[in-house]
């Protein structure tokens, strides 16, 4: 219970951080870097992220909260991006052994899993500051983006089930025969 409690929450806070910037922090390096440094909706998100900025008609200590959490986001996702680098560096010089040293290769990707929820807690903090000093309408306006993102990503997410579903039948797809 406690593990889908926390899945929950860490899907509601990434859900969050989506429209508020975190993603771009979390965009998995690889992914990222292979299109030109910064994913591949970089431009679409950045001017998301800034519509809703203009929205909000922030104050001067808002404003600050803000360009905090905006520079903790990039700092971080360029964090992430160097320890992506390092991990595939680490494995490229371990897979080159004669034998396989699996606690090592487990090892590397344990910590670089630790500093990437480090740097996601790090950035989700920030734009937890930011939004936890907004008004209530402010708050009412991000809510509404942030609702607009959950259904967008409830549509993607559907789509691809349907497209897993009609491609792989055998798989638990709606066409697969009834187990008997």
């Amino acid at each position: 219970m406690y593990k889908r409690t926390s899945r929950f929450l860490a899907v509601a806070a990434a859900s969050l951080a989506l429209s508020m910037g975190v993603a771009h922090a979390q965009t998995p390096a690889s992914d990222a870097h292979a299109h030109g440094g910064h994913g591949p909706h970089h431009g679409g998100f950045m001017r998301h992220l800034q519509q809703l900025h203009d929205q909000l008609h922030l104050n001067a200590d808002e404003e600050k909260l803000w360009q905090t959490a905006l520079t903790t986001m990039k700092q971080d996702h360029e964090a992430a991006h160097a320890n992506h680098q390092q991990f595939r560096q680490q494995f490229d010089t371990l897979r080159q052994q004669p034998i396989l040293d699996l606690n090592a290769l487990h090892d590397a990707r344990q910590h670089l899993e630790q500093q990437d929820a480090q740097l996601r807690e790090q950035t989700a903090t920030a734009w937890l500051a930011f939004y936890n000093s907004l008004n209530d309408q402010q708050k009412t306006t991000v809510s509404t983006a942030l609702k607009a993102r959950f259904a967008k990503m409830e549509q993607r997410r559907e789509r691809m089930r349907q497209h897993w579903q009609h491609r792989h039948p055998d798989h638990g797809g709606a066409s697969a025969p009834a187990a008997q």
